[in-house]
């Protein structure tokens, strides 16, 4: 079953690392008044406080997700440049920054008024701070709700606070439509899945965010009964899938035969995903990110889940 197509080679592993490392939680706003009604206005990132004397007039991005929410929350005209891997939406402008290796010097050829990291960033946010140029980092969502309250946050820390409070609200309620929804034609379901990283069988616990998304459709998760479940994201054997015998696998990475390659492992065209087509190929970049595309996300998982129940 092939719910939606890859649409870039980023490694799915490493975008994981960039979105996950060193922190949890969502920032949250402090700010007395909405930044569209003027400046200065402090917020909190995954540092500390963050004051912002004026609204930012050169944005740039190093967070493939903070980039699709500043798009979303309709700061786009105000991004100057994104990391390499920043690759939606189509006007977003693409540069070799890197978001993993920040280069402080080549940040500042973009003259930036505000930068916007990831949290494994701190120590450029740091370095950037020094030559006055202002930094949010932003921590990797564990739940839905973060990705709701980093939409907001970023609205108020561009000016965009309105525009922002309606497009998570209006993501909210798609993915609890998505989900409500499926949960009705399904009902309580006994299903399980496994979620693959990359085809050295890197999985996912429901403590990521992921792994939530799919405990939201009930469905049982093969990996959260490892013996090591190695921070969120162990490493499961081929014995282990097959004793499993999942239901469901959600493959989160690129390759035209990604399924088909799956399947041909020794033992694993026996287990019920298998035998029944239930062999999701995810978007990699809407499987590591946790932006405004979530609803994509959602709408996959609940495809897939209401296919294998009725089969």
């Amino acid at each position: 079953m092939r719910i939606a197509r890859p649409t870039s080679a980023v490694l799915v592993l490493a975008a994981l690392t960039l979105s996950a490392c060193g922190g949890q939680g969502s920032p949250e706003s402090e700010s007395g008044a909405t930044p569209a009604e003027g400046f200065p206005g402090t917020v909190t990132d995954a540092r500390g406080e963050v004051t912002l004397d004026t609204a930012p007039e050169r944005i740039v991005s190093l967070s493939p997700s903070s980039t699709e929410m500043l798009f979303a929350i309709g700061a786009g005209d105000q991004v100057t440049a994104v990391d390499e891997y920043s690759n939606f939406p189509e006007e977003a402008p693409v540069t070799d920054l890197s978001g993993f290796t920040p280069s402080v010097e080549a940040i500042s050829e973009h003259d930036p008024d505000l930068v916007v990291l990831a949290r494994e960033a701190e120590e450029t946010a740091e370095q950037l701070e020094q030559i006055d140029v202002p930094v949010l980092v932003m921590p990797a969502a564990v739940t839905l709700d973060d990705t709701y309250a980093q939409m907001r946050l970023l609205g108020e820390a561009t000016g965009h606070a309105n525009e922002a409070a309606q497009a998570a609200g209006e993501v909210e309620a798609e993915v609890d439509g998505i989900v409500e929804a499926a949960r009705e034609e399904i009902g309580d379901t006994d299903l399980s899945y496994y979620h693959e990283l990359d085809d050295g069988m890197y999985s996912v616990t429901s403590d990521t965010f992921i792994g939530q998304i799919y405990a939201e459709f009930g469905l049982t998760n093969i990996a959260d009964s490892v013996d090591d479940t190695a921070g969120g994201y162990p490493q499961l054997s081929a014995e282990y899938i097959v004793e499993q015998d999942p239901d469901l696998v959600f493959l989160a990475y690129g390759g035209a035969d990604a399924a088909d390659d799956l399947a041909d492992r020794p033992a694993f065209d026996g287990i019920a995903a298998a035998r029944n087509g239930d062999i999701v190929e995810l978007d990699p970049d809407i499987a590591s990110r946790w932006g405004p595309r979530v609803t994509d996300l959602a709408a996959s998982v609940a495809e897939a889940v209401t296919a294998a129940d009725q089969g």
